[in-house]
């Protein structure tokens, strides 16, 4: 008799960090059935407990096909927290086929979106660094009438790669925003996943700027948030990488906006952050390596003045 297996798909309804408009990416793990890339792994009892997990669990996993997946203590970095369990038993009753992936994602994003606002206390920022996923219920479980799907909050970067969340989702900042030194890759003339800083990148992040230390009022405009942005920002990168030229560099340096939504979810951090054009503007150019090594290697600055102090939060 086959034993069940863990099988992993990747829902994607596509993200891009720093844009105005935002989607969410969605990662679905099922678990029975066959294993995705023609191999199997057997179901451990830490895998069965994980696929089971009651709200407020935290999952990770360190293999590719998540056969480790297993329940880990929140302050432990982790992929998943579970929000809650959704019965969907009331439009998929016993002998109706299972849903398609798309529509496993629509399931998700419909049910899961409330439940998280509720699970957090707050509201959840529909353009923030954390985003709707789900557990669902695989091939031979489906057919024994588990209707239950896991929702899930998790981190993922903007070329789908989930990143380690250490803590209770509900204790940290929803602003989509990297460590300074972070650099993210280049796909499509778009912006991918964290990379070494020493490989083609699009952007390398600089600084974090809180805009409510300059906006104490309420929520700026785009329009005033950019004007501030760029007088913080290159400030800010002086402070990161003194000395360096951006414009003899080709490089133009850029910021977050904020939307409304993510203001009133308290998402208030911005990037500040370097990348580069193509000549024609249809796109990001590639960079390689960071400006604070092109400011080492730089000629020595005439007239001995120095770079400013770098401003923000």
């Amino acid at each position: 008799m086959a034993k069940d297996t863990l099988r992993t798909r990747l829902l994607m309804t596509g993200v891009f960090l720093g844009a105005v408009l935002a989607l969410s990416l969605s990662v679905a793990f099922s678990w029975g059935g066959a294993a995705a890339g023609g191999g199997k792994v057997e179901e451990s009892p830490e895998a069965k407990a994980a696929f089971h997990a009651a709200a407020g669990s935290c999952l990770n996993w360190t293999q590719p096909d998540a056969g480790d997946i297993k329940i880990v203590p929140c302050e432990q970095p982790h992929l998943y927290e579970v929000t809650g369990v959704v019965n969907i038993a009331d439009k998929y009753p016993a002998g109706t086929p299972a849903p398609t992936v798309d529509q496993w994602r629509d399931i998700a994003m419909t049910k899961c979106t409330d439940g998280a606002s509720k699970y957090l206390g707050k509201q959840l920022d529909p353009y923030g660094r954390f985003t709707i996923s789900a557990l669902r219920p695989g091939t031979s479980e489906w057919a024994d009438g588990d209707r239950d799907m896991r929702c899930v909050l998790q981190w993922a970067a903007p070329g789908g790669a989930l990143q380690p969340i250490t803590g209770n989702v509900a204790k940290q900042s929803e602003s989509a925003v990297w460590d300074p030194g972070t650099c993210l890759a280049l796909v499509d003339k778009s912006v991918g996943n964290p990379v070494n800083c020493a490989q083609p990148h699009a952007y390398e992040i600089v600084a974090t700027v809180d805009l409510k230390s300059h906006f104490a009022d309420g929520y700026p405009s785009q329009e005033d948030q950019a004007k501030w942005l760029d007088t913080e920002c290159n400030r800010d990168v002086q402070g990161y990488a003194g000395g360096v030229n951006l414009a003899d560099q080709k490089l133009i340096l850029t910021w977050d906006l904020r939307e409304q939504e993510s203001w009133d979810a308290g998402s208030t951090l911005v990037n500040c952050k370097v990348g580069a054009k193509l000549p024609d503007n249809s796109g990001l150019a590639p960079v390689t390596g960071s400006i604070k090594q092109q400011a080492q290697d730089a000629p020595p600055a005439q007239g001995g003045s120095q770079a400013p102090a770098p401003g923000g939060g």
